[in-house]
């Protein structure tokens, strides 16, 4: 395999010419830059990624932080990603939340990994990163943005919705649809997420006359596995309520596959709501109704602002996104 050095001397130049060829950084004489040109043809040379990033400065690559692998809420953002990049001639990298340790220690790992790499920004997912870890990245910090979570220190590098509006917005849809019983699964205690939308949810539910005490919660951890699991233990506290909202749509899911199995029927005798809206949404039995949260335009918004940061001009960023809902078959009158 021809490198660098062989190209500069079958064209009879320095290497620091060559370089400046090849980068496209730099003057060179057109007769000079001609014969580099030939002599790559020539010798069908192809600088490696680690020789392009020595050239540029640049690796053009930017490293995505995502928990976990699963479900239908990370696969589209890493494709708008994913798409996106490539169409600016730039590639992710993608490091999961897996191995020892706790959710903060697999973050902050995963975080090194895309570092060491030479990533050029970071698109961060996670709940368990604390203020000080963001701190800790010192000047990277700069060519960082973080998706569905708030820091202090970097408020313009944090994109999201308000999940209270959210959580708010679950509440009214169901009150106008006359329900007044209610039930909650939510996502993990430690999600910052979850708790603002049920928070959203039971300040609504108490501002219209809802007792709170009377609204039956189970926490889950986002999955469709718990989703059923907090359905059993609900049904085996033999609770009366009409509608179920859910913190996520595959909590959701899980919570009607429970209750079809259980011969309960949904609508028809407990409506149940979705947060999200996830392809899960559109294709469950009956279709979800759902929180609809435009993960699509904050996560474009998001790496726009970073690439902008780490590659300049000027792309658009919007700042307030809004909720919105999605009306299905899962929820109806009471």
């Amino acid at each position: 395999m021809a490198t660098i050095k062989d190209v500069a001397r079958l064209a009879g130049v320095g290497l620091g010419t060559a370089s400046r060829v090849i980068s496209g950084k730099g003057s060179v004489a057109p007769a000079t830059a001609e014969r580099v040109r030939r002599a790559i043809k020539e010798l069908e040379f192809l600088p490696s990624h680690a020789a392009r990033t020595l050239l540029s400065g640049s690796s053009q690559t930017i490293g995505v932080y995502i928990p976990i692998l699963k479900g239908t809420f990370y696969t589209p953002i890493l494709s708008i990603i994913d798409m996106e990049l490539r169409a600016n001639g730039q590639h992710m990298v993608v490091a999961f939340g897996h191995g020892l340790g706790n959710a903060r220690q697999q973050a902050t790992e995963g975080i090194q990994f895309l570092l060491e790499r030479g990533c050029d920004g970071l698109v961060v997912i996670s709940d368990a990163l604390l203020d000080e870890d963001i701190e800790a990245l010192g000047p990277k910090s700069k060519h960082l943005v973080v998706l569905n979570r708030l820091y202090k220190d970097i408020p313009e590098q944090c994109f999201s919705v308000d999940h209270k509006q959210g959580g708010k917005l679950a509440a009214t849809s169901l009150l106008d649809q006359g329900h007044r019983k209610f039930a909650v699964i939510t996502g993990p205690s430690s999600a910052t997420d979850s708790v603002a939308r049920i928070s959203g949810f039971i300040n609504e539910l108490t501002k219209n006359g809802i007792d709170a005490s009377k609204v039956i919660v189970q926490e889950g951890d986002y999955s469709p596995e718990s989703g059923w699991t907090a359905v059993g233990a609900l049904l085996a506290s033999k609770p009366k309520f009409t509608a179920l909202f859910c913190a996520n749509d595959e909590m959701a899911v899980g919570a009607i596959s429970r209750l079809h199995e259980a011969g309960i029927s949904v609508p028809e005798t407990i409506s149940v709501m979705g947060y999200d809206d996830t392809s899960t949404a559109e294709y469950s039995a009956p279709r979800l109704t759902s929180v609809h949260v435009p993960w699509c335009e904050v996560t474009q918004s998001a790496l726009n602002w970073l690439l902008n940061q780490c590659y300049g001009g000027s792309r658009p960023v919007k700042r307030k996104l809004q909720v919105s809902m999605s009306w299905r078959s899962s929820v109806t009158k009471v």
